[in-house]
């Protein structure tokens, strides 16, 4: 049985910081230090966070996943401590994989999990998603699990040909929850073009491809 969603103040203060980053961007920067805080502070207690173990956390974007073509640069983007990450780099035995998280302390425990990689296959690194630390057409495969979406920087981002894979973990409970007709208009104004957007487990999914 799924775990129930998050308590409605947080789902409403996440609500508004969604709202924030899909229609009015440019008012991100007013926010910015408040989440960078909450999420320093909660980076220690998210690592004993119990729903994070069940498999219903991650398979929304599991079923994702299963939607886009095997990349060979995959970003994650709000990563916390790396699980959707990782999840990536399990599907994608060959990609390089890379998560960006606006708090040093969530990428520090992100990077520990990693242990030793010579390869430098996964790694992960502190970044604001409305101003990603890549230069354009960096990635074949963008992801983000329970993240407010900023259009215009995934695109950016992304190549020809690249698919974009957005995932709650609750669905419509889920804190940073974008709505299906607010991503598919955001993503279509911006060239993608939908693949698929469905439910998994408790929680529900939406993919796009950026034309080749």
């Amino acid at each position: 049985m799924s775990r129930p969603g998050p308590p409605p103040h947080i789902r409403a203060l996440g609500k508004v910081i969604t709202t924030v980053s899909a229609r009015a961007p440019f008012a991100w920067p007013l926010l910015r230090g408040p989440v960078r805080r909450f999420w320093d502070r909660r980076a220690d207690e998210w690592s004993q966070d119990v729903s994070r173990s069940d498999p219903a956390w991650l398979a929304p974007l599991a079923a994702a996943l299963l939607e886009v073509s095997p990349p060979e640069r995959a970003l994650d983007i709000g990563t916390g401590h790396g699980d959707a990450a990782l999840l990536v780099a399990r599907e994608f035995p060959s990609a390089r994989v890379r998560g960006v998280d606006i708090s040093e302390k969530m990428v520090r425990k992100a990077s520990e999990r990693v242990g030793l990689d010579p390869e430098g296959r996964i790694a992960f690194r502190v970044g604001d998603a409305a101003d990603l630390p890549w230069e354009d057409d960096s990635f074949d495969l963008v992801t983000q699990l329970n993240m407010p979406v900023f259009f215009s920087e995934i695109v950016r981002v992304l190549r020809p040909g690249g698919h974009v894979a957005i995932a709650a973990s609750h669905g419509p409970a889920t804190p940073y929850f974008t709505p299906d007709s607010v991503l598919r208009r955001g993503f279509r104004r911006r060239g993608l073009e939908p693949v698929r957007s469905d439910e998994a487990g408790a929680g529900a999914f939406f993919v796009a491809r950026l034309p080749a």
